[in-house]
């Protein structure tokens, strides 16, 4: 068992790899007359492809000299490019880490490098990593990162991110790096913790990825002499070239709250950077119905739009995230010995895969999804359905703070003075604010306040979803806010709406209140009714999702509702605390 884990192949699997090429073993699949993008060489060039199992074991002139029992298939008229990599994946937007990457090997993005915050908030160590074994059993490639603080303020944080519990995921086999790093303001003031933690991260040869949007010249300056390593939070070509200046790695984002790619390219082609090698691509964690489009393939597609050579386009998606990560040895690359990640597609100009092949396993066929990812049974790894064993009263139902919260965007949020009647219990048409509570899931807790901006004719919401997993509602009236409140409790868990006493629309999220189980497909119809129902009532930013899950986040300006109450991010002081119910 822990020679499992130690080496990705045991010697007797090495040694049967060389014997398909000493022809005593047939390769499993044998792709003949392949057209492929070669990287040594930076060229498209044709050759055979043996592969056995889940590794490729010879790629050249030569053809095998024992095939019983190997599918052949010839590539004559496509083009093969290696599987793609997502570098920066959140797969927590309410769809779950399986059921992301069984998406997203549609696409040909078959190697996902994971959040690991909601596992590190919601599940025990063991049981963490015993979700992180299973992933190993999937066709898709998940590797994790490390978080070394919570993106809130929550309560016993120290326990949560202890030093035991960091150093125990660095460690991890599976875990590339440390990050992302949204607490830096805190690095910076002093914290010699996170400096440690940061410290262990490259003794381990493992790279660390920030978090800094609008960070000055001299601010990525001091970050990269801590340790930081990439940054995907630039904005405009000045923040590239910055960034590129100071020795990043930059990720270019095309995200559902940034959809930047387009213009981060055009800006940057008008600063002369026409070098692509320190580049590499993410969909930064993007709500499903935005993800419909295609994931990594759908960023390749707007560089070669945008005039990227079409070689730099593919190697933004694969070979240079696998260089930046150290493991250009397994991933990235069509070569010998590498993981059989490949990706066949009619023409190079379309980065959408006709066919996929994911460890050596086809996912996807001639267009067609072969559904070869097994069901998990999520309540082993302790993802079972929220059970609330409290019920809301009249009494948790008062408003009386003298501020409330205005949203700016999607998920900026200021302070704002209330100047209307709260303490009835329905608040008028006539304008856009609305009741709004944050609530332990547990019970011992809320922050009452109001919110501005949100929507101007909603009666009531109950949201499970949220950074930490505490309960928010939303409304005009308590009524059905409260009734929102019951049938999310009834479904153990999910994003529930109720207008004059009837539940209208609902998004059930039995993984822990957090995650869907359905398919990505199913849950993006889901979104968008929900998004539709919300725009309908008045709100109008991109993302009611991220809008949800970034109330609490304090790695965004100005105040957030947290577990410890109302928090001023630049001064980083608790304004109003949280009540004890």
């Amino acid at each position: 068992m822990v020679l499992e884990q130690r080496y990705r192949w045991k010697n007797k699997h090495l040694r049967e790899h060389v014997s398909v090429l000493n022809g005593k073993l047939s390769p499993t699949l044998l792709l003949k007359n392949a057209r492929y993008l070669n990287q040594a060489f930076k060229k498209w060039m044709t050759a055979n492809i043996w592969i056995f199992g889940d590794r490729i074991v010879y790629v050249g002139d030569k053809l095998p000299d024992k095939t019983d029992g190997c599918e052949i298939v010839d590539c004559e008229g496509l083009t093969l490019v290696p599987g793609y990599i997502e570098p920066h994946a959140h797969p927590f937007q309410l769809y779950n880490p399986h059921s992301f990457a069984s998406y997203a090997a549609q696409f040909g993005t078959t190697t996902l490098i994971n959040d690991n915050m909601v596992l590190a908030l919601q599940l025990e160590k063991k049981k963490a990593f015993s979700f992180l074994k299973e992933m190993r059993n999937i066709p898709s490639t998940m590797y994790w990162w490390c978080r070394f603080d919570a993106q809130t303020e929550i309560q016993n944080e120290e326990t949560t991110f202890s030093h035991g519990n960091i150093k125990s995921w660095l460690e991890h086999d599976a875990v590339l790096q440390g990050g992302e790093l949204t607490g830096w303001p805190k690095l910076l003031d002093g914290d010699d913790m996170m400096l440690h933690w940061m410290q262990e991260t490259k003794r381990m040869r493992k790279q660390i990825e920030g978090h800094f949007p609008g960070a000055s010249e001299k601010t990525l300056a001091k970050l990269m002499l801590l340790g930081a390593d990439c940054d995907h939070e630039a904005i405009n070509g000045q923040e590239i070239y910055n960034r590129l200046m100071q020795g990043y790695t930059v990720s270019l984002r095309y995200s559902s709250i940034r959809p930047d790619l387009p213009l981060l390219l055009d800006e940057m082609h008008e600063l002369g950077i026409d070098h692509y090698d320190q580049f590499i691509f993410t969909t930064d964690g993007s709500s499903s119905s935005f993800s419909e489009q295609g994931i990594i393939d759908h960023m390749i597609r707007i560089a070669i739009e945008k005039g990227v050579p079409i070689i730099d386009a593919y190697n933004m998606g694969t070979i240079n995230v696998a260089k930046y990560y150290n493991v250009q040895y397994l991933h990235g690359n069509i070569a010998t010995g590498r993981i059989a990640n490949i990706n066949l597609l009619e023409d190079e100009k379309n980065p959408t895969p006709v066919s996929v092949i994911a460890k050596g396993k086809w996912v996807k066929k001639d267009g067609v999804n072969l559904n070869n990812y097994d069901e998990l049974a999520w309540e082993n790894f302790g993802f079972e359905p929220l059970d609330i064993q409290w019920d809301l009263t009249s009494h948790d139902m008062q408003f009386s703070m003298p501020f409330g919260i205005k949203m700016e965007n999607s998920v900026i949020t200021k302070p704002y003075s209330i100047a209307i009647d709260v303490s009835n219990d329905e608040l008028g048409r006539e304008h856009d604010e609305c009741f709004f509570m944050l609530i332990d899931r547990k019970g011992k807790w809320r922050v009452n306040t109001v919110l501005k901006g949100f929507a101007d004719d909603l009666d009531g919401l109950a949201s499970s979803y949220s950074n930490t997993g505490d309960i928010i509602l939303i409304g005009k009236s308590k009524e059905d806010m409260q009734n929102a409140f019951r049938r999310m409790k009834e479904l153990g868990g999910g994003i529930v709406v109720s207008e004059k006493g009837k539940v209208v629309n609902e998004i059930p999220l039995k993984l822990k209140g957090i995650m869907s189980n359905k398919k990505v497909e199913d849950l993006i119809k889901d979104e968008k009714s929900l998004l539709h129902y919300l725009k309908d009532k008045g709100y109008k930013f991109a993302d009611p999702i991220y809008t949800l899950l970034f109330f609490s986040s304090t790695h965004l300006p100005y105040i957030r509702v947290t577990q410890r109450g109302m928090y001023d991010v630049m001064n980083k002081t608790v304004l109003f605390p949280t009540m004890m119910r």
